[in-house]
C-alpha cells in the first residue's frame, strides 16, 4: 500500500513539473519564427514556430518575437505589450500578407495588468493583396512605435488609429502605399491621439496624411506623393466638440490633388494644419486649401509653386 501511496505521489509530483515547464516554456521572453518553423514547436531559436499568431501565446508579456529568416508570418492580433521584429536590414524582413478584409496587425491592449500597454513593430512588410482592410490597426494601447516597415495595397488605410482612449504613436523610416482611403489615419473618441511621424513616405494613396477627431499628429521630413485626394489634411468627421491639428516640417507634397487641406468637416470643430519649410508643388488642383473650421498656418518658408492653383477654395477659413 505504501508503494502505490508513492508511486502515486511521484506520478502527481511529475505531471506538476511538467505542467509548471510548459507553461515556463509557454511564456518565453524571446520567441523566434521562420519561414520553415511550425506552430506546435516551443519557438525557441533551434525550434522556431510557423506564424507571429502562433509565437504569441508562447511569449510573455513584454517579450519579443524575433524573426530568423525571410517568410509569410500571417496576420497577428496583439492583445499584450509586445515586440515583433521582422530581422532588421531584410535578413530576416517579416512579410505579412492580408486579404479579404483582414487587417494586418490589430493591436488591441485592455488588460488592466497590462501597465505599459506597449508595441513595437519593426521591419514589417504588409502587403493587403488588394483586398485586406487596414495595414495597422489600432484600437487599444498606451504607445506603438513603428519603424521600417512597409504598408501596401489595403482597401482602407496604411495605419489607422481608432481609439476610444488617449494613445502615443511613433513612426519612422516606413512607406505607406496604394492605400485606398489613407496612408495614415489617426482618431479618438476620448483622449488625445499624440502621433509623430519622420522619415516616412505616402506614394498614390487616397489621402496621404489624415489627421481628425481629437488627434495632434506632427510629420518631420515625409513626402506625400500621388495621392488622389489631398497629401495631407487636418479635418474633423466626428462631432463640433472634436478638434485636430497637423505640423508639417521640412515635408513635400507632390503631384498629388490638393497638396494640404484644413477644414471642410463639422461645422463648429477647430482644424489647424501648420506648415514650415515645406514644398507644396505640382500638384493638380491647388496647393492648399481651406475651408470654414480650418485654419493655415504658414511661417513663410515654403514653396507653394506650379499647382494647378497655387490657393484653392478658401471658405471663410483663416490663412496666414
Amino acid at each position: 500500500m505504501n508503494k502505490i501511496r508513492f508511486t502515486l505521489k511521484a506520478i502527481v509530483l511529475g505531471v506538476m513539473i511538467f505542467a509548471f515547464a510548459s507553461f515556463a516554456q509557454a511564456q518565453a521572453t524571446r520567441t523566434w519564427v521562420s519561414g520553415v518553423g511550425d506552430d506546435v514547436n516551443p519557438c525557441s531559436r533551434t525550434a522556431p514556430c510557423k506564424t507571429y499568431a502562433g509565437a504569441i501565446s508562447k511569449t510573455a508579456k513584454d517579450g519579443e518575437i524575433s524573426t530568423l529568416d525571410p517568410g509569410g508570418f500571417g496576420t497577428v492580433t496583439i492583445t499584450k505589450s509586445l515586440t515583433i521584429n521582422g530581422g532588421g536590414g531584410g535578413a530576416g524582413y517579416g512579410a505579412i500578407l492580408s486579404s479579404g478584409g483582414v487587417s494586418g496587425v490589430t493591436i488591441n491592449i485592455t488588460d488592466p495588468a497590462d501597465v505599459r500597454k506597449a508595441v513595437r513593430l519593426d521591419w514589417l512588410n504588409i502587403n493587403g493583396t488588394s483586398t485586406g482592410s487596414n495595414g495597422i490597426r489600432i484600437l487599444a494601447a498606451n504607445s506603438v512605435a513603428i519603424e521600417n516597415t512597409l504598408v501596401d495595397g489595403v482597401t482602407n488605410n496604411g495605419v489607422e488609429i481608432n481609439t476610444s482612449a488617449s494613445v502615443e504613436v511613433s513612426i519612422n523610416k516606413s512607406t505607406f502605399r496604394n492605400c485606398a482611403s489613407r496612408g495614415f489615419s489617426a482618431s479618438t473618441t476620448s483622449g488625445t491621439v499624440n502621433a509623430s511621424i519622420s522619415h516616412s513616405n505616402f506614394f498614390n494613396n487616397g489621402t496621404g496624411v489624415l489627421a481628425t477627431n481629437n488627434s495632434r499628429v506632427s510629420c518631420y521630413d515625409c513626402v506625400a506623393d500621388g495621392n488622389a485626394t489631398n497629401g495631407y489634411v487636418a479635418q474633423v468627421t466626428g462631432s463640433a466638440a472634436n478638434s485636430s491639428q497637423l505640423t508639417l516640417e521640412h515635408c513635400v507634397a507632390f503631384n498629388s490633388g490638393t497638396g494640404i487641406a484644413a477644414g471642410g468637416g463639422i461645422a463648429g470643430a477647430s482644424d489647424i494644419l501648420r506648415v514650415s519649410d515645406s514644398s507644396i508643388t505640382n500638384n493638380t488642383t491647388a496647393g492648399f486649401v481651406v475651408f470654414s473650421t480650418g485654419q493655415i498656418v504658414s511661417f513663410n518658408d515654403n514653396i507653394i509653386e506650379g499647382n494647378g492653383a497655387n490657393v484653392g477654395a478658401k471658405t471663410s477659413g483663416i490663412f496666414q
